[in-house]
């Protein structure tokens, strides 16, 4: 578990002390993941591929091999452009009543696009959340030891 009391974060694990630990920048995170960089340095790549994630990273050497993004990046890609799209079909929808071929020709290609370009964004600002929150690995050196006061 993690809490953040008045700008300080305290770990605590089950049956072990409270470590005072310093705060990591989530958005500063976040916005370094969705540029597909190190959450930590900014400088070294997050992904060997479109989104395979490298086991370090290449400039600082922060281990990357451990994140858990899961199903959550494709979620929120889903419901981003869901919520671009849909209003849009329906904004043309009710002005022009354009054919449904034109509606397939139109909305396919560009949920497709929109969601190759969200997915490997939204992966990395998800790693960078969780490197920023100490989430899976991204915390202490050995999270398997208890913590020491």
């Amino acid at each position: 578990m993690a809490w953040a009391l008045s700008g300080v974060i305290w770990l605590g694990m089950a049956n072990t002390t409270f470590q005072e630990l310093e705060p990591r920048p989530v958005w500063a995170a976040m916005r370094k993941g969705w540029r597909r960089r190190c959450p930590s340095c900014g400088e070294g790549r997050v992904f060997e591929g479109y989104t395979k994630v490298r086991d370090t990273c290449e400039t600082c050497g922060l281990e990357l091999h451990h994140h858990r993004s899961d199903d959550l990046p494709p979620y929120l890609s889903i419901m981003i452009f869901c919520h671009v799209i849909v209003p849009l079909v329906l904004i043309v929808e009710q002005t022009w009543h354009p054919s449904l071929w034109l509606h397939m020709s139109l909305w396919l290609p560009l949920v497709v696009l929109l969601s190759l370009y969200l997915l490997p964004r939204l992966k990395g600002a998800v790693i960078g959340l969780q490197w920023a929150n100490r989430m899976h690995g991204f915390g202490l050196e050995d999270e398997d030891e208890p913590v020491q006061p």
